[in-house]
């Protein structure tokens, strides 16, 4: 999470969006970098907006704006289990060497997902509170250029961000009886994808 006060703007870091890399980039204009713990750095809207938002407000940020990026389910689902068959979590609970994508994605749509796809929501993730806090600015991971220029033009500096985090390359498709599943059994995630503004 990066915290640009006098901008009055929160990039909060949703997991597996690319936002390591734009945390890497901005964190010395930020008056906030919070990159540990990770329940810090990947707070969700209800986290932010029960411990964040209240201190900001007491210090006299009643305007704080928010900013998330979204990635397509699929693909999101997909950059998690690359993320877990790194060599180095062979063997641990959450890895992902001993399961194909299929599995994953079913594992992952169980009502209590083994440890390898227990994931989370990026629904969930920014889910709007009861009190009308919410995430002011929506982009999709697929539209960079958007997401440069609006915090270009916010931050008023240039943006040059290298590829953070990268997981190994593998080709992955989900069966199409998997794949209908996913879409009406997470039907919000993707409906929160499609609402963004497409690439213009």
């Amino acid at each position: 999470m990066l915290v640009f006060w006098k901008e009055r703007l929160v990039f909060l870091s949703v997991p597996k969006t690319g936002t390591t890399a734009y945390e890497n980039a901005l964190a010395p204009l930020a008056a906030m970098s919070i990159q540990d713990p990770p329940d810090l750095k990947h707070a969700p809207i209800y986290r932010y907006n029960r411990f964040f938002r209240p201190m900001f407000e007491k210090f006299g940020a009643d305007g704080m704006e928010t900013l998330a990026v979204v990635r397509e389910p699929i693909s999101w689902l997909g950059s998690w289990y690359r993320y877990r068959r790194r060599p180095f979590v062979k063997g641990q609970k959450n890895s992902t060497h001993e399961v194909s994508f299929d599995e994953f994605v079913l594992g992952y749509l169980n009502d209590k997902p083994p440890a390898f796809a227990n994931v989370g929501s990026q629904a969930k993730f920014l889910e709007p509170r009861p009190n009308g806090t919410s995430v002011t600015h929506l982009f999709r991971y697929e539209d960079q250029s958007r997401l440069v220029q609006f915090l270009e033009a916010r931050l008023q500096t240039q943006i040059s961000t290298g590829r953070e985090n990268v997981s190994p390359e593998i080709d992955l498709q989900l069966s199409p009886e998997i794949e209908t599943r996913l879409r009406s059994e997470r039907k919000e995630d993707f409906d929160l994808w499609k609402k963004i503004d497409p690439i213009a």
